[in-house]
C-alpha cells in the first residue's frame, strides 16, 4: 500500500469513528446540552480544517486528529460559557 492510500485510510477511518461517536453521543438520550453541541460542532470544525491543513503538508490525518481534539476542546470550552450564560438568564427570569 502506498503512502498516499495509507493516508486516505487513515484520514477516512478518523472521520468515520467520529461521526460514530456523535451520533451514538446523540441518541445516548435526551437532547444535547449546549457544551454538548459546542463540543461537537468544535471537534467537526477542527477536524476539517485540520485535515485540510494537514493535507497541505502531506499528513491528513494527522491533522484531522489534532485539529478535531483542539476543535474539541476549544467547542467545549465556548458550550460551556454559552450554558452557563442561559442558565443565569433562567435563574435571573424566575425572579
Amino acid at each position: 500500500m502506498t503512502k498516499s492510500k495509507k493516508t486516505h485510510s487513515l484520514s477516512s477511518w478518523i472521520i468515520a469513528t467520529g461521526l460514530t461517536a456523535i451520533t451514538a453521543a446523540g441518541c445516548a438520550g435526551g437532547s444535547l446540552t449546549t457544551r454538548e453541541k459546542g463540543a461537537g460542532i468544535g471537534a467537526l470544525g477542527g477536524a476539517a480544517v485540520g485535515g485540510l491543513v494537514g493535507n497541505a503538508k502531506g499528513h491528513p490525518g494527522a491533522g484531522a486528529a489534532i485539529g478535531g481534539a483542539v476543535g474539541l476542546g476549544a467547542g467545549a470550552l465556548i458550550g460551556d460559557y454559552m450554558q452557563g450564560r442561559e442558565e443565569d438568564e433562567y435563574q435571573y427570569n424566575r425572579r
